[in-house]
């Protein structure tokens, strides 16, 4: 689970986890930013150099775990189990894959305990996910979901300059017979979404966007982007026609909840692909403004 500090004072980050974290070695201290451990407001730290504001939140993670290889752990205990995704592997099961999904993965590494899915994310988006190891925490976390009490933010680099700096997308989404996620205004016909935005930074006709879901619908964010006139990259299948970064430039940055058993606050953050800041002409690691 991530452990979150404000800065003492304006300081470098090496001396500002000095003074948070007295008992650790400097050798300690620069293998937390190798490992990709290291955040400043939710951005990934890449340099002990870089200079850090006093207040602004310095967040440590714990050190992942691969599950054959291939899915990094981010936290788990006997309730739950929390992942970074990569983008390009299935979140559960379909009818052509049943084998290399996260959901199998972590079936095969916790038997004979029962893994339960929560909630999903889409094969081309990576980032934080969550799997309940309990039934009375699955019944838990999805109270928690349905009365929003939960925190998920996300970045997506869309094609186009975005006009307005911040605003909140709400409509009704379905399912066509081509499993297609349409709008509509029919009421009884779809569910509502609400999506919440800011934009971090423009370049060369991109946008990067910082997305705080209020709901959870299949597709909402490609949707939402595509219905504004602003498709994600790469998402061919909600009207991009460009692939700059050879996937979806679609990332689940973070992800915050009261555990529904012990009570403790649980605060997640994956790094941000380092071909969204490439992209965008940011150095890796910089906080978009």
């Amino acid at each position: 689970m991530s452990e979150t500090y404000p800065c003492p004072d304006n300081l470098e980050l090496i001396n500002a986890l000095t003074i948070l974290f007295p008992d650790s070695t400097k050798t300690t201290l620069r293998s937390w930013v190798t490992l990709n451990r290291v955040f400043i407001d939710g951005i990934l730290a890449k340099s002990l150099k870089c200079k850090v504001i006093k207040g602004q939140i310095i967040t440590i993670g714990t050190k992942a775990r691969l599950v054959e290889n291939v899915l990094p752990i981010m936290y788990s205990d006997d309730h739950l189990v929390v992942i970074d995704k990569p983008e390009g592997l299935l979140s559960v099961s379909t009818a052509f894959e049943k084998n290399e999904t996260a959901f199998a993965y972590l079936k095969r590494k916790y038997y004979p305990k029962t893994v339960y899915v929560v909630h999903r994310l889409d094969q081309e988006t990576s980032g934080v996910m969550l799997f309940a190891l309990s039934e009375k925490c699955l019944e838990g976390l999805k109270r928690i979901f349905e009365a929003h009490d939960i925190q998920r933010r996300y970045i997506a680099i869309v094609k186009g300059t975005f006009p307005e700096q911040s605003g909140t997308w709400e409509s009704r989404l379905y399912d066509d017979a081509n499993y297609i996620v349409r709008v509509t205004r029919d009421v009884a016909k779809g569910e509502l979404a609400v999506t919440h935005y800011k934009v971090k930074s423009r370049n060369k006709g991109y946008t990067w966007l910082e997305m705080t879901l209020e709901t959870g619908k299949k597709n909402q964010i490609r949707v939402h982007c595509q219905e504004a006139g602003f498709p994600i990259v790469g998402d061919k299948k909600y009207g991009s026609e460009c692939n700059p970064l050879k996937r979806l430039g679609l990332h689940a940055h973070y992800l915050a909840f009261i555990h529904p058993i012990t009570g403790k606050k649980m605060q997640f953050t994956s790094p941000i692909p380092s071909s969204f800041y490439k992209l965008m002409n940011l150095p890796v690691g910089e906080k978009a403004t």
